[in-house]
């Protein structure tokens, strides 16, 4: 690979992952068969991402819109996401990747959830890249839950409407805690943000 600067490397890339569905499709093959090639390729992404220097990556995994799917679709989704968190996790721990989740995680199923804080927890501690999966996520979701949570603090009494602001609102945000995207990919190559960051 051809030698890198650091300085102009981006610090946050944000992968929008689909396609998968239309490129098995295109192949003869079923769906779940495209999303288990989608799922192989995010080793990859991340490896590359962490030797490059990378620091932060987004990975929006599964919107909010993709509820909506055939159930068995949905469920396929899961068994690869639980399935992928269990394998890859040996990888987070070895190679200082720490994991976090942004979204309506609360929607996931019961084992989806449990084997996502279990990762999260155990990889806590990692400093070298932060891998965060976008899970049952919709930027504008997000923006009506920050919105409902600053409502709360005003009727409590925590927050007044003068205090509101443009960082103020960032910090009710999933992620507030995180540097914006420098870079945002579309894995196929579709040219709009469907309701990401």
């Amino acid at each position: 690979m051809e030698q890198l600067n650091p300085q102009k490397l981006p610090r946050h890339v944000a992968i929008i992952m689909d396609g998968s569905g239309r490129w098995a499709k295109k192949r003869g093959l079923t769906r779940i068969v495209g999303h288990k090639k989608g799922i192989e390729s995010v080793r990859d992404v991340v490896r590359t991402s962490r030797e490059l220097g990378i620091k932060w990556l987004t990975l929006y995994a599964f919107s909010e819109e993709n509820w909506i799917r055939p159930k068995y679709e949905i469920n396929a989704l899961m068994k690869l996401l639980t399935r992928y968190l269990k394998i890859e996790l040996k990888e987070m721990l070895d190679n200082g990747i720490r994991l976090l989740s942004i979204g309506q995680t609360e929607k996931l199923p019961p084992e989806v959830q449990g084997t996502l804080w279990r990762t999260i927890e155990k990889t806590a501690h990692n400093k070298e890249m932060t891998l965060i999966l976008a899970l049952s996520y919709g930027g504008r979701q997000e923006i009506v839950g920050a919105v409902k949570n600053m409502l709360k603090d005003i009727e409590k009494g925590t927050l007044n409407v003068k205090q509101i602001t443009e960082e103020r609102l960032s910090k009710y945000l999933y992620t507030s805690d995180i540097p914006d995207p420098d870079l945002l990919i579309r894995t196929s190559g579709e040219y709009r943000i469907s309701n990401f960051l």
